[in-house]
């Protein structure tokens, strides 16, 4: 790999910050579903899940 020293135009034009930004927002949305489905588990009267590794749940 070869590296070079980046001009002063180069660097002002650099933009920073989008992987971040991205890791955020999906952060965000995972949790959210989460949320709703902890929330739909714990509301519902009765129901069954099934998780991955065979653990399953059945709730009346």
């Amino acid at each position: 790999m070869n590296l070079q020293i980046m001009s002063l135009e180069e660097m002002e034009q650099h933009v920073t910050g989008e992987a971040i930004t991205l890791s955020a927002v999906m952060a965000i949305a995972a949790i959210a579903i989460v949320a709703v489905v902890v929330y739909r588990l714990f509301m519902s009267d009765k129901g069954s899940t099934t998780l991955p590794g065979g653990f399953k749940f059945e709730w009346k």
